[in-house]
């Protein structure tokens, strides 16, 4: 069985370090029997409680990918110690209108990557904090906080690291056992 895993990065940057990274995942995420679909927030509005009755259509469509996956896997930069806010705002929507949380009891991995020292750790206490208030099942051990460095993504797009590249294996293992409960 391979498992459909809903990928939001939380960066609008087409460039991004944490795009790589989730792109970077995807040949190894095929090995352990997921497969991962971007799910884009660029055209995702700002999270407004008077539109939930009608909302718009990328919202629409965010809601119905994360309900027809499997799981979800989020990779979120650190921005000023927190999460971006348009991760945020998506997040806002997904759990919205109230009854109606895309999010509930869905299997979720948490990672980051950034030039700091200590990657997205403090980015990632803090989704930890929403994602729980969400309800969702996460996957709280192995964690995935990445130091980006040259080299950790090579030509090919693909994790060039081969201790990151172990890591992340180990981390998307322990991914498929909360898929399977």
């Amino acid at each position: 069985m391979t498992y459909r895993i809903a990928g939001i990065v939380g960066s609008l940057s087409t460039t991004s370090i944490n795009r790589q990274l989730l792109h970077g995942i995807v040949p190894l995420a095929r090995d352990a029997g997921m497969s991962i679909t971007e799910c884009p927030l660029a055209e995702v509005p700002l999270f407004s409680p008077g539109a939930e009755a009608a909302p718009p259509a990328a919202v629409t469509a965010l809601k119905a990918a994360i309900e027809a996956s499997d799981g979800l896997i989020i990779v979120t930069p650190e921005y000023n110690r927190s999460i971006p806010g348009v991760l945020k705002n998506a997040l806002d929507w997904a759990s919205r209108p109230y009854g109606h949380n895309s999010l509930a009891g869905k299997p979720t991995a948490i990672i980051g990557t950034s030039r700091g020292t200590v990657a997205t750790a403090l980015a990632q206490r803090h989704l930890r904090d929403v994602l729980g208030f969400l309800d969702v099942r996460l996957l709280n051990q192995p964690e995935a906080c990445i130091r980006f460095h040259d080299g950790l993504i090579g030509s090919n797009g693909e994790i060039a690291d081969a201790g990151v590249a172990a890591h992340l294996k180990t981390w998307l293992d322990a991914f498929g056992r909360l898929l399977e409960l």
